[in-house]
């Protein structure tokens, strides 16, 4: 029979264990599941120190703002993303959110804050 103790450590170990697999599951996105393709014409840095880019998605041209300050700009080319939030509480506003799928299996998300013709 095992001490209440000696319980206790097993439970916290496989609690470690069960955050440890889910923070890996989390690390190694599906890249099917990115499936919006990006063109990134422009990128530079904000005044705030966040990656600010101009886009076309869908032929359509948008400004996006990095979630994460990273300090750095983003090569300009093409990327693969997947629209994690999009949010229509009115006919005439919305909140959209893409996250980013880069080579490394790397994700970063950028907020969509402008949208021109």
């Amino acid at each position: 029979m095992q001490s209440p103790k000696s319980e206790e450590s097993m439970r916290k170990i496989a609690l470690a264990i069960l955050l440890l697999s889910v923070h890996a599951w989390a690390e190694n996105p599906n890249p099917a599941d990115y499936k919006v393709s990006i063109h990134v014409s422009s990128s530079g840095i904000g005044t705030t120190g966040r990656q600010d880019l101009n886009v076309i998605i869908d032929g359509k041209k948008y400004e996006l703002l990095c979630d994460r300050s990273t300090g750095m700009v983003l090569a300009l080319g093409d990327y693969k993303a997947k629209l994690v939030t999009d949010e229509h509480k009115t006919a005439y506003d919305s909140v959209q959110v893409y996250e980013f799928l880069f080579a490394d299996k790397k994700t970063r998300r950028y907020e969509v804050i402008g949208q021109t013709e």
